[in-house]
């Protein structure tokens, strides 16, 4: 199992980022073992349009089985439900934090995008 979880740093006690396509770095991590690769997304912070999109092109890249962010709007979500990754939404804290949300089953699984395109 690979989860991605979108962070505001590459470190695992890193604040869960609220954006997806705009998040400052993607942490995959096994969260059995916690071995984790921090991505950094910095291609994607200032594009006018398609952030969500190429964000989401990144995390099907990387063979992730879920995500876990707080907001995904409709072209990522799109994106990421026909690769078939399962779209984690309300986690808070850290990601050490929000692994063990996951492991607790506290996470809602997202049945569509939760906000427009273009949030920030």
């Amino acid at each position: 199992m690979k989860l991605a979880i979108t962070a505001t740093g590459n470190r695992l006690t890193a604040a869960v980022d609220p954006r997806f396509g705009r998040a400052a770095y993607f942490i995959i991590i096994d969260p059995e073992t916690m071995t984790f690769e921090a991505i950094e997304n910095s291609q994607n912070l200032n594009l006018p349009q398609g952030a969500g999109i190429q964000a989401g092109k990144t995390i099907v890249e990387n063979k992730v089985d879920a995500l876990i962010t707080g907001n995904c709007g409709p072209k990522a979500f799109q994106v990421l439900n026909r690769a078939g990754v399962k779209i984690l939404l309300g986690a808070s804290g850290t990601i050490s934090d929000a692994v063990e949300q996951y492991k607790a089953g506290k996470l809602e699984a997202a049945a569509d995008a939760n906000v427009d395109g273009h949030w920030v």
